[in-house]
């Protein structure tokens, strides 16, 4: 059983590491709530040990991984109370192992590779790094249908590649990482050079627009999905979705440089989202139109977003 202590400490990894996620936490039945928190500080454990302080040696981080791995399969006892506290979880929700292997695979991978030629190449890394992530949450949802997990997966990507777009210059900087793949950016002449320089050419907005269209496609298949999960998680899953995609409308309201002003959603802004998301989910409790409605994200392919910000300061419709 996860102890008390075991679930302050998730739920603070959670709100230090992750603000725009922890908002959506709070609004889920206090039963997904709670393992959702340890589930979350688990995966950040697992990232602070390729990410994290310090200066270990590539060998150092792997044998990390593997002695995670084996912590979080309950192969040994870990000592790491979040850990501990993942481990239990993952026999009382039956969380499948294949997807705690592909998730820490994913890690493993942050050990060396930098650089993703493909969109398709990065998608089999998300696979585990975001994908695993949503079916481990149809686990704790306690969803037993097979069409909930196409649409876990997408959004589970979305919400990744959001991250990508929004964090490119924290990404290069801080850990040496390109995650715009080199065939989008040499459609657009882009060089890795232009990007350690953290220079905007008109050639990385391009590139910038193209992969955030890519990931609004898959916002848009996510969001379909959610009237598969527990009608007392789907306003949750739906605002979640709807503040991870407001960076779009930043990075689109900036012309694309995201090195210059990294986007964030604040406080009020997050604030003001959920008023609007709470009052059309109150009249039509249909995920695609209240996302189509509240959402930065245009209405298909043609479609595009007038940001609602002047001066930088959100404007209330």
């Amino acid at each position: 059983m996860v102890t008390d202590q075991q679930l302050r400490r998730s739920k603070a990894i959670q709100q230090r590491t992750g603000r725009t996620f922890s908002f959506a936490t709070r609004l889920l039945p206090r039963r997904i709530r709670q393992p959702t928190y340890v589930l979350y500080a688990f995966f950040r454990v697992a990232d602070e040990v390729v990410d994290g302080d310090g200066d270990p040696t590539p060998d150092e981080q792997r044998r990390r991984l593997d002695r995670l791995r084996a912590e979080a399969l309950g192969r040994t006892d870990a000592d790491d109370p979040v850990v501990a506290a993942f481990s239990e979880l993952r026999e009382e929700y039956e969380i499948p192992a294949e997807e705690i292997e592909v998730f820490l695979d994913a890690m493993a991978e942050d050990v060396e590779k930098d650089r993703y030629d493909t969109y398709d190449e990065l998608a089999a890394y998300m696979r585990g790094s975001a994908a695993a992530v949503g079916v481990m949450m149809l686990s704790v949802m306690d969803v037993d249908s097979d069409a909930a997990r196409p649409p876990a997966v997408a959004l589970g990507e979305a919400f990744q590649l959001t991250n990508f777009l929004r964090d490119v210059r924290e990404d290069v900087e801080d850990h040496g990482r390109i995650y715009l793949p080199a065939s989008t950016r040499e459609r657009h002449d882009v060089t890795e050079a232009q990007i350690r320089r953290c220079n905007p050419t008109e050639g990385f907005r391009a590139a910038m627009a193209e992969e955030l269209r890519r990931a609004e496609r898959k916002y848009r298949e996510g969001v379909a999905g959610i009237e598969y999960l527990p009608e007392d998680c789907q306003f949750a899953v739906l605002y979640s979705a709807v503040l991870y995609a407001e960076h779009h409308r930043q990075i689109r309201a900036n012309d694309y440089d995201v090195f210059s002003s990294p986007p964030s959603v604040g406080p009020l802004r997050a604030a003001w989202l959920w008023a609007k998301t709470r009052w059309h989910w109150y009249r039509t409790r249909d995920p695609v139109a209240v996302f189509r409605e509240v959402s930065a994200v245009p209405d298909g392919e043609t479609g595009h977003d007038t940001p609602d910000f002047a001066g930088g300061v959100p404007q209330v419709e």
